[in-house]
C-alpha cells in the first residue's frame, strides 16, 4: 500500500495545518476578547471609552501577576448577558477560521460571583445563545468547563462547582469543572472533597497545575482526581512524575506561547513540549488566552511544526490527541478521529 503523503501536494504546510481538524481544550472565554471587541464593550459600559491603543496596552505585560491584573481589567467590561453572547459568538467564529472542530472552554463563575457580586444564570443564558448561534453558523461544537479561582478560597469554589452541577441539568453543554488562578495561594489538595463531590455529580475534572509553581502542584492535581492537567510545565523537573503521566496517559493541556509571555518559561528552547511528546506523554496544544498572548491555536500548531520541528505526521498525532483527550461522547469522538486520520 502506498504511503500517504505528508500533506496534499496542492497545500503548503501552514495551509495544511489550518485545515487539519483539531480541538482546543484549554481556552478561557474571557481571554478570547480581541482589543477591538474590548473597545466595543468599553463603549457600552465606560463613561470614558477606551481607545483601540489603550485596549491594546492592556494586553502587554511582563509576568504572570501582571497578566492576571490585565485579565481582571478585561473581565470588568463584561457586564450583561449580551456581552457574553457577543464574545462567545466571536470566539467560535475565530476558532472555525483556524480549523477547530470542537472546543472546551473555561468560563470563570468565580469572577462573576466574587468580583461582580452577581448571579451567573443570566450570563449563562447569554453564553448559550452565542454558542447555539455559532454552532449553527460555523459547525464548531462547544462544551463549557466551569472554572473556580483557587485563590478566592474553598468556600467560593464550592459555590462555583455546586452551581455548575445544578445548571448542568438545564445545560448539558456544561461538562466539567476546574481551578485556575494563583497556584501558590490555592493549593489543589484543599479542593479534594469538592472534586469528589463534583465527580459524583457527573462533572469531568480538570485543574491548572505546574504553571507557576513546582511539580508538587501537579501531583496534588492528580491526587484530587484531575483527568486533564492544564500547563504541566514544571513536570519536567520530576522524573517520577513524568513516568506516572506517561503510564496513566493523563492528557496535558500545553500552552507554549502563554508560558513564554507570562514568564513562566524563560525561552522556547527550554519549553518541555517536545520532550514530553517524545517521552510518550499525552500532549495537546492549546492557546489559553489568544489575544492576550498574541497567538491562537493555529499559531501554536505552526510554532510546533516550524520551530519545535514536529513533523506533519506528528502534528496529525497532536490533533488526534486533542480529540481523544476531549470530554466528547464516544460517537462524536470517533467521528472526529476518523476526520483527523483521513485528512
Amino acid at each position: 500500500m502506498p504511503q500517504r503523503p505528508l500533506y496534499p501536494f496542492d497545500l503548503e504546510p501552514r495551509d495544511w495545518l489550518r485545515r487539519l481538524p483539531k480541538c482546543e481544550l484549554h481556552l478561557h472565554l474571557e481571554g478570547t476578547i480581541e482589543p477591538e471587541t474590548l473597545v466595543e464593550l468599553s463603549r457600552r459600559h465606560d463613561d470614558t471609552p477606551l481607545s483601540l491603543e489603550q485596549a491594546r496596552k492592556l494586553y502587554r505585560y511582563e509576568n504572570f501577576l501582571e497578566f492576571l491584573m490585565a485579565f481582571k481589567s478585561v473581565t470588568e467590561r463584561l457586564q450583561t448577558p449580551e456581552d457574553y453572547e457577543l464574545i462567545t459568538y466571536n470566539m467560535v467564529s475565530a476558532l472555525a477560521s483556524q480549523g477547530v472542530v470542537h472546543a472546551e472552554v473555561y468560563i470563570s463563575f468565580g469572577i462573576i460571583y466574587f468580583i461582580k457580586q452577581l448571579e451567573v444564570e443570566p450570563f449563562v443564558e447569554g453564553m448559550e445563545r452565542g454558542r447555539l448561534r455559532a454552532e449553527k453558523d460555523f459547525g464548531v461544537t462547544l462544551l463549557w468547563i466551569i472554572d473556580a479561582v483557587r485563590h478566592f478560597g474553598v468556600d467560593e469554589a464550592a459555590r462555583v462547582f455546586r452551581k455548575a452541577a445544578e445548571l448542568r441539568e438545564q445545560y448539558p453543554s456544561i461538562v466539567g469543572i476546574g481551578i485556575g488562578g494563583d497556584e501558590a495561594r490555592g493549593p489543589a489538595d484543599q479542593f479534594r472533597d469538592l472534586y469528589l463531590e463534583a465527580k459524583k455529580a457527573g462533572l469531568r475534572l480538570t485543574a491548572h497545575a505546574g504553571e507557576s509553581v513546582g511539580p508538587h502542584s501537579i501531583w496534588s492535581a492528580i491526587n484530587i482526581g484531575a483527568e486533564r492537567i492544564g500547563h504541566a510545565l514544571t513536570a519536567a523537573q520530576d522524573t517520577e512524575l513524568l513516568e506516572v503521566l506517561a503510564e496513566k496517559q493523563i492528557p496535558l493541556e500545553l500552552n507554549i506561547t502563554s508560558n513564554l509571555k507570562t514568564g513562566c518559561c524563560p525561552s522556547l528552547d527550554s519549553h518541555p513540549a517536545r520532550d514530553y511528546f517524545h517521552s510518550g506523554l499525552m500532549v495537546t496544544l492549546n492557546s489559553d488566552d489568544p489575544p492576550m498572548f498574541g497567538a491562537n491555536l493555529l499559531d501554536e500548531y505552526i510554532l510546533a511544526h516550524e520551530q519545535l520541528e514536529f513533523t506533519l505526521e506528528q502534528m496529525r498525532e497532536l490533533a488526534a490527541n486533542s480529540v481523544e483527550a476531549s470530554f466528547l461522547g464516544p460517537e462524536r469522538k470517533l467521528a472526529l478521529l476518523r476526520q483527523v486520520e483521513q485528512f
